[in-house]
């Protein structure tokens, strides 16, 4: 018997067509939110579900990605009030294996299940240099969906992107996916870590070397803007560049050509070139630490990527994404995470971000004996977190002294203070962006809670 799962907050749509299924012998369960479907497809074995687009808490895009992520297996049928072709096209970019519009037909939804059934859920195919682990996964924050409308916007175009955020937060996940996305993804793509380049390698990293241009150079060796030709080459931490190779990048950006270190012709090259700093190149330039006329031509389009502490909406999508990463690297089949781990995940800082979240869920897979990854299996950094706040709430509220409501909520607000003082390491500015106040009224807090730095 196979099992269908519907989720549709029409309470009435969904009691039709569980006993118009039923009839059909079909094992079918009815929930009415995103967060109920996830939840029943973690305990559950589904086959299909039905899932309408609008519902209260995710779209049916979200849900249907989430879906992707706790069960590939799973086929989904996305049901919609709404006619329209973009929600139909984007559901099948993202695997759903058809789109039907309301009001619904039982002969119609029947023969779409039962296709659906026949068919195969189709797996993610793994694109060319790509660890199919490391695929590119869109959260469901406000955040990522505008930063997912600026990489379908920049990609089919040649425009250079300059990517910033902080360290972890995804930026060549996201150059990939422009790549991907873009007319050129047949050809290479090439990711470049200027920051982890020794200084005096990087010339010859980047536009190639001949045979005895220095000591150990014993060969011809093509750089990256050569290999990368008909592609596109991403320079990280661009702002570490010397001032000599910026000269060079300068000239590649100008005519199109690299000339190796110690050549004497120029080879033409067509590369898109998309870039990645942590640092504010504006500042660079002011400082005459960046060429101002490079800044201006890599400049085009910029794209800022949120640290993952902005984006709580996102934290257990990609926990579970890493969670299943893991799952197969190790050959394990850890289910998910209590709520108690959500929790926790949601309250810490992640100063290392994304990259610093999978760390910790392959971690905690590693080390997990049951089915569910409990908060025993979280790094210590995490469990002081959680216990620095059980710790200011008994501080707070179980005094054996009453106190009055003013008291109260200077105590707590002192107390949360430090908390975000401590995860930012005393940095001043950050605690003020995290708290929604300005570093004026933050130094006067400080100094009338007089707060220890």
């Amino acid at each position: 018997m196979k099992s269908i799962l519907i989720v549709d907050d029409d309470k009435d749509i969904c009691l039709l067509l569980e006993r118009y299924l039923t009839k059909k012998t079909f094992d079918v369960a009815t929930v009415h939110t995103g967060a109920g479907a996830i939840a029943h497809l973690k305990d559950h074995h589904v086959d299909l579900v039905l899932l309408d687009f609008k519902l209260p808490d995710y779209t049916g895009i979200d849900v249907l990605q989430k879906i992707k992520i706790v069960n590939p297996g799973t086929q989904v049928i996305i049901i919609t009030g709404y006619s329209d072709m973009r929600v139909a096209i984007e559901s099948l970019k993202k695997g759903a294996f058809d789109y039907v519009a309301k009001p619904l037909y039982p002969d119609e939804i029947l023969l779409t299940i039962q296709n659906a059934l026949k068919t195969k859920a189709p797996k993610r195919k793994a694109k060319p240099n790509i660890n199919p682990v490391d695929t590119y996964i869109i959260g469901i924050s406000p955040q990522s969906q505008t930063l997912q409308k600026h990489i379908d916007l920049i990609a089919p175009t040649n425009m250079s992107v300059v990517l910033l955020g902080e360290t972890g937060t995804g930026k060549e996940y996201v150059a990939r996916e422009i790549h991907l996305k873009s007319t050129r993804s047949e050809k290479p793509f090439v990711a470049v870590d200027c920051g982890a380049l020794p200084t005096n390698l990087v010339g010859s990293e980047l536009f190639g070397h001949v045979k005895g241009a220095f000591t150990g150079a014993i060969a011809d060796k093509k750089g990256c803007f050569e290999l990368a030709d008909g592609g596109t080459l991403f320079l990280d931490e661009i702002g570490n560049l010397t001032y000599e190779n910026q000269n060079k990048l300068l000239r590649v950006l100008q005519d199109k050509q690299v000339k190796n270190v110690g050549g004497i012709k120029s080879t033409q090259v067509d590369v898109r070139l998309i870039v990645a700093t942590n640092e504010n190149l504006r500042a660079a330039v002011a400082r005459g630490d960046f060429r101002e006329d490079i800044f201006h031509r890599l400049n085009e389009f910029v794209i800022e990527l949120a640290p993952l502490r902005q984006r709580h909406e996102d934290i257990e999508l990609f926990a579970e994404h890493f969670l299943r990463d893991a799952n197969l690297q190790l050959d394990k089949n850890i289910q998910g995470f209590s709520q108690e781990t959500v929790d926790a995940f949601k309250n810490y800082h992640w100063h290392g971000n994304l990259r610093e979240l999978r760390n910790v869920v392959k971690r905690a897979v590693l080390i997990c004996q049951e089915r569910h990854i409990q908060k025993d299996n979280l790094p210590l950094e995490i469990l002081q977190t959680i216990n620095h706040e059980q710790e200011s709430l008994s501080i707070v509220f179980n005094s054996a002294v009453p106190k009055d409501l003013k008291t109260v909520t200077e105590e707590a607000e002192r107390k949360a203070i430090i908390e975000v003082l401590r995860k930012t390491q005393n940095n001043k500015s950050k605690t003020a962006e995290m708290l929604g106040i300005d570093r004026k009224t933050l130094y006067n807090k400080i100094n009338a809670y007089d707060i220890d730095l």
